[in-house]
């Protein structure tokens, strides 16, 4: 990594708190709008397997295009491609908030997870830039989780005040100022980088083959559910999406500077700890999709009570994760820190599915989210541990990538996964007979039961793949520049 030279002209301090802000742009836009979800289906008509596309078309993009935009910033200049994202998130989210069609409003959203892509696969790269001795990037890394951790909790909440008080069109709107302060300010304070140049190649086509892929990928799951689907729509979209992801495999296996070289996957603990990664995320994101909906639906909670009601969750994982998990880590290593989260994180959702239709939030909800809050706190930075420490050093920015997309990817289709299985379960008891609110908390309940099915099968991928560190304090060690990782996309 090539030194950032700030200059006697520019402040260290003020340029990480232009990514710092863009960091947190995005993530009280991951938080903001599940609390605005309700206010938004009702609004421009979405059906609600449907709805779950204003979070996945977000993702999609997201996740496909992280590899591509760290590429990109290898060959133009970080600045340029931070610059760039943050351009693109600041006029998509005004297209988002002037939404009058459901078509709009999720391209819309797919332009956002374009400019997040571009800008965070670039922007912990910068922040190592500023601060390339080890004391200063520790402090400024613990900075970003920081921002990362309180934007996911300040998020939920605002999310209820802006809906109920403005309308759902603000919570896009909202990141028009702090876009265009973000925008200038990055202009004049972040010291540009020369990239290796567009002659070196970026694997546009593998970019294209990954994000149609996965996009057909999850619009398949999502269809399962919609009454006007038949069987063979979904099973000629699942095909074609297999075939698009083998086309990208095939396309990484021979392009002379491929977006991802296949060689990280002869690595047993980035392998294990990946696929766990996808579990998580997709038990988690999925659950606070539809946990935002069982409040709102069955307790009948307005949009700022569903808002607070989240907040032990965030809490409780930023407390852990930044004062708790590396201690623990030192102490008792890695694998079984993972291990001792991902059972309190599928508790919680085991005790969660049992929340009655006139269930108590302080009885029923609220304990629950305290329980997934310790076991998300210590799942996510044990996991993004232990998938950088298995990667080489020559590998550290191809395995964060790799990470960042299992994130995304994970998030995306447990989303589509959960959000249809409650769906088709509803649906299936209302034809029989059962009431709307009965039958939507079954539907929920059944999704929370599914998500905790992948968070059992993420703790029996640990407990058999990855093994026991010799050393616990040196797995800790590596994960720092990570850890920001683990709070972009925590639910």
């Amino acid at each position: 990594m090539t030194r950032t030279d700030t200059g006697p002209a520019r402040s260290r301090g003020r340029a990480l708190t232009i990514l710092c802000a863009m960091q947190l742009m995005i993530i009280l836009d991951g938080t903001i709008v599940t609390v605005a979800l309700p206010a938004i289906q009702s609004s421009l008509h979405f059906s609600q397997s449907g709805l779950s596309w204003v979070v996945d078309s977000y993702l999609i993009a997201f996740a496909g295009l992280l590899l591509l935009s760290g590429r990109l910033g290898d060959l133009i200049g970080s600045k340029k491609v931070f610059l760039a994202g943050l351009m693109t998130f600041t006029a998509a989210s005004l297209l988002c908030g002037v939404s009058v069609s459901a078509g709009m409003l999720i391209a819309g959203r797919f332009l956002q997870g374009v400019g997040a892509a571009l800008a965070s696969a670039v922007v912990l790269g910068m922040i190592v830039g500023l601060y390339p001795e080890p004391g200063e990037q520790a402090k400024a890394m613990g900075i970003y989780s920081f921002v990362s951790a309180g934007g996911a909790s300040a998020g939920l909440i605002a999310g209820g005040v802006i809906t109920d008080a403005l309308g759902w069109h603000w919570v896009f709107l909202i990141n028009l100022p702090a876009g265009v302060v973000a925008t200038f300010a990055g202009l004049r304070e972040l010291a540009p980088q020369a990239g290796i140049g567009l002659r070196a190649g970026a694997d546009a086509m593998g970019a294209l083959l990954v994000t149609l892929g996965l996009s057909l990928g999850v619009f398949t799951i999502s269809q399962v559910s919609e009454d006007r689907a038949g069987v063979g729509e979904p099973a000629v979209c699942g095909v074609v999406s297999v075939l698009l992801l083998a086309g990208f495999v095939l396309r990484q296996a021979r392009a002379a500077s491929p977006l991802l070289a296949l060689r990280i996957f002869r690595n047993r603990e980035i392998n294990g700890a990946n696929t766990v990664v996808v579990l998580v995320f997709a038990a988690g994101f999925g659950f606070q999709f539809l946990n935002a909906l069982y409040l709102q639906r069955v307790l009948g909670f307005d949009s700022m009570r569903t808002g607070l009601a989240f907040l032990p969750a965030p809490l409780v994982i930023g407390t852990i994760s930044l004062f708790c998990s590396a201690r623990l880590t030192a102490r008792f290593g890695t694998r079984r820190v993972l291990l001792t989260g991902l059972l309190l994180l599928g508790i919680g959702l085991l005790l969660l599915s049992r929340a009655p239709v006139n269930g108590d939030y302080w009885t029923d909800v609220a304990p629950t989210l305290v329980i997934q809050g310790l076991g998300m706190g210590l799942t996510i930075p044990s996991v993004i541990m232990r998938a950088m420490s298995g990667a080489r050093p020559s590998d550290a920015g191809l395995a964060s990538g790799l990470n960042n997309t299992a994130q995304q990817a994970g998030a995306a289709v447990g989303l589509a996964v959960l959000a249809t299985v409650a769906t088709a379960h509803s649906n299936s008891l209302i034809a029989k007979g059962t009431a709307r609110v009965p039958a939507l908390r079954e539907g929920y309940s059944l999704a929370f039961v599914c998500a905790a099915g992948f968070v059992l099968l993420g703790w029996l991928v640990a407990f058999l793949v990855l093994r026991d560190a010799k050393a616990p304090a040196r797995d800790a060690a590596p994960a720092k520049p990570a850890a920001p990782d683990a709070a972009v996309t925590t639910p």
